[in-house]
């Protein structure tokens, strides 16, 4: 029998609070435009990605594109070599992968200072369909030398993050959700480059990114009322990678669980299992999109089809629980 007090429809995801993170975006960077070296570039998605909010403010520092991500971010790279601070937007799908040669050669090469920040990113993209439900982001942009790669969990963060990589020059990803998510924290938490203790615990570690890390918190929660004591971390800095964590929760916990709205490929499990086998082996069990594209459906509905819920990630800590470490 399915536990649906663990499955996000409908007893999860309608009792809790939620925040849209492009909203978040489109107000920060709206805040960020009193800098008049802030510009903001997009690929005809604006009301999309809420950066219309930046153009009703400052229209002359504005820049639609069209449907043309390519030439948006070899703009996007000329206008960061000239002395601007830019920020260029689109949906994950497009931003990172009809424009990966230009962020290759124009943004990460020239290390121009370029933040890409990609709304409806992963499943929950809902009823576009598999061909705008991008899974190989963060593997992509990760892959980029000089690139800083970022998921945040919620809105707040959203926002702390969006200020980072404005105070911060170099080349910068950041993946934000298109559905509303629900709330994990009220002030400030982020730190670059160091992943968030969410939950203390002994017997497992769940290591989260995105809006997998409040299912991580809900999952704890469950298992320490089955017995399992769960750590939970939040990494919402994809790169560089805090392998101080990933090792002290090796060392101390044994098993570690990775839960990700992405391919299972390139992703955090594969960054995390990196981590761990080069410096303290332990099991790594990943749950994400396993070597599959989404397809149409309700957002969350598709989170609980490939057990993408917090029913999933405990299912996933009780397997890696009979492995002997």
């Amino acid at each position: 029998m399915v536990d649906t007090e663990l499955t996000w429809l409908p007893e999860l995801i309608n009792k809790v609070e939620k925040r849209s993170q492009r909203e978040a975006y489109g107000k920060t960077i709206t805040l960020l435009g009193k800098d008049k070296n802030v510009v903001v570039l997009d690929a005809d998605l604006s009301s999309s990605t809420h950066t219309n909010l930046f153009q009703k403010s400052y229209p002359d520092r504005f820049f639609n594109m069209g449907i043309a991500e390519n030439n948006m971010i070899g703009v996007a790279s000329g206008l960061a070599q000239s002395g601007m601070n830019v920020f260029a937007s689109s949906f994950a799908v497009f931003a990172t992968g009809r424009a990966y040669d230009l962020i290759r050669q124009s943004v990460c090469y020239a290390e121009s200072n370029v933040k890409i920040v990609a709304t409806h990113a992963g499943l929950t993209v809902g009823e576009d369909g598999a061909t705008h439900q991008m899974l190989e982001d963060l593997g992509l942009m990760s892959g980029l030398p000089g690139m800083k790669v970022f998921s945040p969990s919620d809105a707040p963060e959203t926002e702390e993050i969006i200020n980072y990589v404005y105070e911060n020059k170099g080349p910068a990803y950041v993946r934000l959700s298109r559905e509303k998510v629900p709330l994990i924290h009220t002030g400030n938490s982020f730190t670059f480059g160091k992943n968030e203790l969410l939950e203390e615990g002994d017997d497992v570690t769940i290591i989260s990114t995105g809006i997998m890390t409040y299912a991580a918190t809900v999952a704890a929660r469950r298992l320490k009322s089955l017995g399992i004591s769960a750590r939970v971390l939040n990494m919402s800095t994809v790169k560089p990678v805090d392998k101080e964590s990933i090792i002290k929760a090796a060392r101390e916990t044994g098993k570690i669980v990775t839960a990700e709205e992405h391919s299972i490929y390139n992703g955090i499990g594969s960054r995390v299992a990196e981590v761990t086998s080069e410096n303290y082996p332990v099991p790594v069990l990943r749950l994400g999109v396993y070597d599959k594209f989404g397809e149409s459906g309700n957002a969350w509905e598709l989170m609980d089809k490939y057990n993408l819920n917090p029913l999933g990630i405990v299912k996933k800590v009780e397997e890696i629980m009979k492995v002997r470490a």
